[in-house]
Order: structure tokens, then sequence, then C-alpha cells
């Protein structure tokens, strides 16, 4: 079974950094998608960025983010984090990790299991 638990979340100014981690487990290594979405209330759950099992190509990343986060995966700890930095306001919601089976492609909202989210909140 899958586990995701995410940390790192909070609250900073607008230009700000917050990294986020994901401690995964249950897992088999390079045959797993591992992806951050985001979801504020009232809007549907948004892929963020995703990196591709074992790490190999190019991380997908939302052009909203792009420049701005970044995505990586570190295999001797079972983690996965997310390093924004440049922070607006709109980035503004709750950040869940996520992890799928490769299946052609990870850049897809159709991920199996998940964490239970952290929240992150940039100021103006």
């Amino acid at each position: 079974q899958v586990q995701l638990v995410e940390s790192g979340g909070g609250s900073v100014q607008a230009g700000g950094s917050l990294r986020l981690s994901c401690a995964a487990s249950g897992y088999t290594y390079g045959m797993y998608c591992l992806g951050w979405f985001r979801q504020t209330p009232g809007k549907e759950r948004e892929l963020v960025a995703t990196i591709y099992p074992g790490g190999g190509g190019s991380p997908y990343y939302a052009d909203s983010v792009k420049g701005r986060f970044t995505i990586s995966q570190d295999n001797a700890k079972n983690t996965l984090s997310l390093q924004m930095n440049s922070l607006k306001p709109e980035d503004t919601a709750m950040y869940y990790c996520a992890a799928r089976v490769w299946s052609r492609s990870c850049a897809r909202s159709d991920y199996n299991y998940w964490g239970q989210g952290t929240q992150v909140t940039v100021s103006s």
C-alpha cells in the first residue's frame, strides 16, 4: 500500500520561498509517477508538477509555476520535494503529494494515491 505524508507548508509573504516534502513508502521505485497537486475551495485539483519514474525524462510543470517551482526526488530517503520560489498570492492552496503507476504519461490528473495535504498561504 502506497503511503504519502506531506510536510513543509506554512505562511509566507509574496516573493518568499517554501519547500514541501513528501515521505513516500510502499511503492516500487522506477514504476510510479510522483507529483504535486494543489486545490483551492470551489476549484478542481490542479496538477502542479510531476516527476517520471526513476527520475527519467524532464519533469512536467504547470505553466503557472514554470521557472519558480522545482520538483525533485531523493531516492535514498524516499522523499519527494517541491521547492517553491517567488511565491505569489495565487499560489495559496492545499498542496497534495500523489502517486500512480506509470502509464504513457505522468502529466495527468488520475492519480491513485494521495497524501493528506499541507496548506500553503501566500500573503501580499
